[in-house]
């Protein structure tokens, strides 16, 4: 490729409070260290579409504090296509684009790495999902920012929850990882979380009705991952009312409230960092990599790990939730 001039920026997959940061820090950084700067729109598809934009310092003003990403992110079943990715390099030829920062989860680093692949091109990923599901990376941009937002949800729903006497299940994004569920759980006080990678080993919810529920507790709050491993927080509330008919339950499920809002300074914070670092890497000719924070020190991952290898739910963390929902 030669050296880099110009970075074709994108947000791609689920938004996350945090990606204007990054998408700023990027263009900054760039700018600063004389490389043009290129936006693409809708994720993947802008650059199957064409959907380009010069970039400068203006551009990405007043942005730091805005939840959801600027550049928009959309699906694009054309770039899955061989077709469609030779289509997206053309467009990136006739820009002028050198290289690209991908910020986005798991499917965004997966195209990233296979475009890089087939067209030779430097492709740097910025861990940007609310799951917090990356491996190599201790967090995620956007995940801080969800977690308060569940915070702020089931505190409100605790008042609720003790002045009805009743057990609330609620439910929270993570697909794949309980990492929103868990340290939601252990942060807002409540008795138990139903997590995706506990859900072949035990019943979760016999558990939780022998240990965590006593009855000297008027009200119980549950968090729930949204998995298909764990059927989400509806399954659980028609078991309770079936085989614990006692009991008096609701279900809330948070949704995409967890996308949105302005993102804490930890996430700001970060995606800076990360961002800033993505340049760095481009001018180390670094390629194929996610940038990612381990122990507070940047680190360059390989797509290859951050991808395939699951990150692991600390155990300790469930025993403290454990301990503490007596």
């Amino acid at each position: 490729m030669g050296t880099v001039k110009c970075i074709g920026i994108l947000t791609s997959g689920g938004d996350a409070p945090g990606m204007n940061a990054a998408i700023r820090a990027v263009t900054r950084a760039a700018i600063y260290n004389g490389l043009s700067v290129k936006g693409i729109y809708r994720g993947y598809k802008g650059l199957v579409t064409g959907e380009i934009k010069e970039f400068k310092s203006q551009n990405v003003s007043n942005i730091i504090q805005v939840g959801g990403t600027i550049l928009k992110t959309a699906r694009c079943k054309e770039f899955m296509t061989p077709e469609g990715r030779q289509t997206a390099y053309d467009n990136m030829k006739k820009e002028g684009i050198d290289a690209l920062v991908v910020i986005g989860g798991d499917g965004s680093l997966s195209g990233a790495r296979i475009f890089a692949q087939e067209f030779d091109i430097p492709c740097i990923g910025l861990p940007g999902t609310i799951d917090n599901d990356l491996y190599g990376t201790d967090t995620t941009i956007g995940y801080d920012t969800a977690l308060n937002t569940i915070l702020d949800a089931v505190d409100k729903i605790r008042d609720t929850a003790t002045s009805h006497e009743r057990l609330f299940f609620v439910e929270v994004m993570g697909r794949d990882a309980g990492f929103l569920a868990l340290n939601g759980a252990i942060a807002s006080g409540a008795e138990a979380a139903i997590i995706p990678e506990f859900s072949t080993e035990v019943d979760q919810l016999e558990e939780f009705i022998k240990n965590g529920f006593r009855k000297s507790k008027n009200s119980s709050i549950v968090l729930v991952a949204e998995s298909e491993l764990t059927g989400g927080a509806m399954h659980y509330a028609e078991r309770v009312k079936n085989e614990y008919p006692g009991y008096d339950v609701r279900v809330t499920i948070l949704g995409h409230l967890q996308r949105g809002g302005s993102p804490t300074a930890h996430d700001r914070i970060l995606a800076s960092r990360l961002g800033a670092a993505a340049i760095d890497a481009i001018m180390e000719g670094q390629r194929n990599v996610m940038i990612g924070i381990d122990h507070d020190e940047v680190v360059y991952v390989p797509f290859t790990k951050a991808i395939k290898n699951d990150k692991p739910i600390k155990k300790d963390l469930v025993n403290v939730l454990r301990e503490l929902s007596i």
